[in-house]
This record gives structure tokens, C-alpha cells and sequence, in this order.
């Protein structure tokens, strides 16, 4: 068995019905414009799911369905899916889903699966109705945040897990009290901020103006920092702020982002594809396919450990000497491609904006320590207190 992994599984590839200016996953669509439908077969998908059974140490084994726009794939194809994971799951051992989606194809019917097999659903929400539709569109230029919205409230009628996910970029990021207090009134629970960093070469900043800049990203999750501290503790999960709290108590990242080492969130495409890395599909990080080789091989195959190691190998030392080290690790690998302040290549260009929140959570971190080391002979305190 592999070591513990979390596979994004493209069962419609790049397919998607929007738009969105900032996605970086349409142009992979060009990997495979002569490779006719996108969909991933049922001998792949029956494939897929045993190797990863197999391959698996956890329990329950995690399945994680992304896209493009996975909804597309149509409600039979998860049923099957469901249906094999019971099939070749051990006795005693069972499966969760998750899913990620734009929200705008989600009516009843898909409710009524997603909250009867569990699944863990992701839906894609920029903030209000004027942020989200800046960038949220229909190929046709249309905006997106009244169906998204609509798709929201069929999760929430039906009771399923939901974790929203917001990009912030240039246009959301100056504004972190209208966004924080947008998703606390529609009552997210669990809350994920993705800084958008897109490459741009002809810029000086080398990134498009899209992109947040490390101050203002720096700047925004401190404010809702503050915000989170004083009203929504232990109501609301932020994800970055549930990976910096682990600090206090002693425990291993589980975000791959701020993991010591990566490799361990690959991608297989719709046709059994292996890549390192969501943000590495091309072909310089193909590793193989599951047609000809186990996943549980990939997995552990040279190329795959090549990938991951090189995260902490190819630090700079202005990183290695951080005082905020543990907590970012230099973060993601696809943003480390600005220079240190001694010219040494490799730093992350958001470096800036993570030393301001994590410098400025630190003392609540450090307080919050020292209260569970007191407890450890009366109680117990953890983030999930």
C-alpha cells in the first residue's frame, strides 16, 4: 500500500460549462483535442477505483472528484462510481466522496445523491454577486452568481456537507469584511481562500493583474483573522486558519501547500493519465497510466518522489531561516519563482503576504499553546474544540 495520498480525479478532464477568466484548467483540454470525448470510460473508472482501494492505507479511503466541471459527467456516472467502491471495498472498510463544482448544474435530484452517498461537495463562490462575476462566467460572458447561489441553496436544503471555495484575486482581496461577512449570512461552515497567482511574463510583476498581491493577500487573511477570533471560533472552519492552529499543538500539516515535502495530491485524467500535481498537468509531469501501470506503482514510482522531494530541497536559505518556516514551507511550488532580497532564486511570491498573517495569528497561536500544555493533565484541547 501507498503512503497517504489524495488523487484529483478528472472524470470529464478540462470539460467545464463556464468560463471563468482565471481558470487554469480549460487549456488542458489541448493535451487531448484529438482524443475525441473527454468522459472517462467505465473500464477506466472500474479500473481506477480498485487500484485505489488497493493502494490505500486510510479508512475511510477519501475519493476526490474534480474538474472542469465534474456535474458533467451526469449522476449515472457517480452511481456506478459508488456502486464499485462498494463493490471492492474490503469488509468493514468503507468510501467517502468528494466533489467540487461551480454549483450551477445542481438541481434536486443531484441533492438528494450527493446527501444519500455522503459525498462532500466543494462549490466555487467568489464573494457577493458584484466580486463573483468578475470572473464567474458563461463562455457567453454571462454572469453566474444568481445559479450558483441557486446551487448553494440545494445543498443546504438537502443537508450536505459544504465547503466553499473563494479565489482571491486583485478585485475580491481589498475587500475582506464585505466577503467574510457575505459567506457568515449565508451560513458557510467550512471555508477555503485560494490566492490567485497567474503567470505573466511581459509584466514586471511577472504575474496578470488579476493576480493578488502578497500585501493585500497578507492583509485580507489577517483581517478575517480578527474577525473569525472574535465571533466565529469553532463555527466557522477556515482552512488556513485550522493548518495555522495545528502549530499549537504540535501536529503535521494536512494541507499539501504547507506540507515539508509534496507529491502527494496527483491527478488522474479522464482517460487513466497520471500527473504529479493539479497545477502540473503537462507533459513534462506525466508519470505514466494506469492502463499499464498500478496506481500504487506511480504512486511510489521515482518521478512522482523526484517531484515531491524537490519542494524542501530547492528552498532557498532566506526560507529555511524564517521564523514562520513550519508553518508555509514554502508553500505551493508553482508560486516559488520570484528572488529572496540577496538575489537567490526560488522564493514564493507570496512570501510576503504569509509572513504578515502568520506573524500576525502567532501570538494567539503561542497563547493558545500555552493553554493546552496546562490542560494536558485535566483535559483536552484541540483545534476542533
Amino acid at each position: 500500500m501507498a503512503d497517504d495520498f489524495q488523487i484529483f480525479v478528472k472524470p470529464v478532464g478540462a470539460a467545464c460549462n463556464l468560463a471563468c477568466r482565471y481558470c487554469y484548467y480549460l487549456g488542458k483540454k489541448d493535451l487531448y483535442r484529438s482524443a475525441g470525448t473527454l468522459k472517462m470510460s467505465g473500464d477506466i473508472l472500474e479500473k481506477y477505483i480498485k487500484q485505489h482501494i488497493d493502494a490505500s492505507y486510510d479508512d475511510p479511503v477519501f475519493f476526490s472528484w474534480h474538474g472542469g466541471e465534474p456535474l458533467l459527467a451526469g449522476i449515472d456516472f457517480y452511481k456506478k462510481a459508488v456502486a464499485l467502491q462498494k463493490k471492492y471495498l474490503p469488509s468493514g472498510r468503507a468510501a467517502v466522496n468528494g466533489i467540487q463544482t461551480n454549483g450551477t448544474l445542481l438541481n434536486d435530484e443531484w441533492g438528494h445523491f450527493l446527501k444519500l452517498e455522503n459525498f462532500i461537495t466543494g462549490i466555487s463562490i467568489d464573494g457577493p454577486a458584484d466580486l463573483h462575476d468578475k470572473h464567474r462566467l458563461t463562455p457567453a460572458g454571462q454572469k453566474t452568481f444568481e445559479k450558483v447561489l441557486k446551487g448553494y441553496k440545494v445543498l443546504r436544503k438537502h443537508e450536505i456537507t459544504t465547503e466553499i471555495l473563494c479565489v482571491l484575486s486583485s478585485d475580491n482581496s481589498p475587500y475582506p469584511s464585505e466577503v467574510y461577512n457575505f459567506f457568515r449570512s449565508i451560513g458557510a461552515i467550512y471555508l477555503t481562500f485560494l490566492p490567485l497567482v497567474e503567470r505573466d511574463y511581459s509584466k514586471t510583476s511577472g504575474v496578470t493583474d488579476a493576480s493578488v498581491s502578497p500585501d493585500k493577500y497578507g492583509q485580507f487573511l489577517s483581517s478575517v483573522f480578527d474577525e473569525w477570533i472574535m465571533q466565529d471560533i469553532g463555527k466557522i472552519k477556515i482552512q488556513i486558519f485550522e493548518e495555522a492552529l495545528r502549530a499549537a499543538f504540535n501536529q503535521e500539516h494536512t494541507l499539501c501547500i504547507f506540507k515539508v515535502d509534496c507529491g502527494g495530491v496527483p491527478v488522474i485524467e479522464h482517460n487513466g493519465d497520471f500527473y504529479s500535481c493539479d497545477h502540473f498537468v503537462d507533459r513534462e509531469h506525466f508519470i505514466g497510466n494506469i492502463n499499464r501501470s498500478s496506481l500504487e506503482d506511480l504512486l511510489a514510482s521515482q518521478g512522482q518522489k523526484a517531484f515531491g522531494l524537490a519542494k524542501s530541497k530547492t528552498l532557498p536559505r532566506y526560507c529555511v531561516d524564517c521564523d514562520v518556516l513550519s508553518m508555509c514551507n514554502g508553500e505551493c511550488p508553482k508560486n516559488r519563482f520570484i528572488t529572496t532580497p540577496g538575489g537567490e532564486p526560488g522564493l514564493n511570491y507570496l512570501c510576503a503576504g504569509y509572513k504578515l498573517f502568520f506573524n500576525h495569528c502567532k501570538p494567539f497561536i503561542e497563547a493558545l499553546r500555552e493553554i493546552w500544555l496546562q490542560q494536558q493533565t485535566t483535559g483536552s484541547l484541540s483545534p476542533d474544540a
